[in-house]
């Protein structure tokens, strides 16, 4: 896949973990650094919150980026709901067991930076973030 061709037709968050993994191979990753790999998988994390919570709540999966930046890696994630979590702008704290909410927002808060939700003009909303990526030693 070639640097301007970032956004992968996927429908699983498998498909999108495999495509983001590709970015940080391709992209990412050069002759005089490469990613850590638990980075990479704290990368593969996001991803799979990301898409599920886009299959579970937010209407279905509309599309998915992976760009790699000099930083890491932004993400966008766009679904076909107008709705917005109203965790998005948690803290990050676990929630406790027994009420409900999932682990999946605390966790991209806490592994993400620079999270910015979006509504799409057509309908739906954009999530986007920032994955840091680290060089290995």
């Amino acid at each position: 896949m070639s640097r301007s061709d970032r956004t992968a037709t996927v429908t699983t968050a498998a498909a999108a973990r495999d495509h983001a993994r590709s970015v940080v191979r391709e992209q990412w990753d050069t002759a005089t650094r490469t990613a850590r790999e638990e980075d990479v998988v704290d990368l593969l994390l996001v991803v799979s919150e990301l898409v599920s919570n886009a299959l579970r709540h937010g209407d279905g999966l509309a599309a998915f980026e992976a760009t790699a930046t000099p930083d890491g890696v932004r993400l966008a994630v766009h679904d076909h709901s107008d709705v917005v979590p109203d965790v998005v702008h948690g803290c990050g704290t676990l929630p406790l067991a027994g009420h409900g909410q999932g682990y999946g927002w605390p966790i991209i808060i806490r592994l993400a930076r620079d999270i910015v939700v979006r509504r799409r003009p057509g309908g739906g909303k954009t999530i986007s973030v920032l994955v840091p990526l680290r060089s290995r030693p």
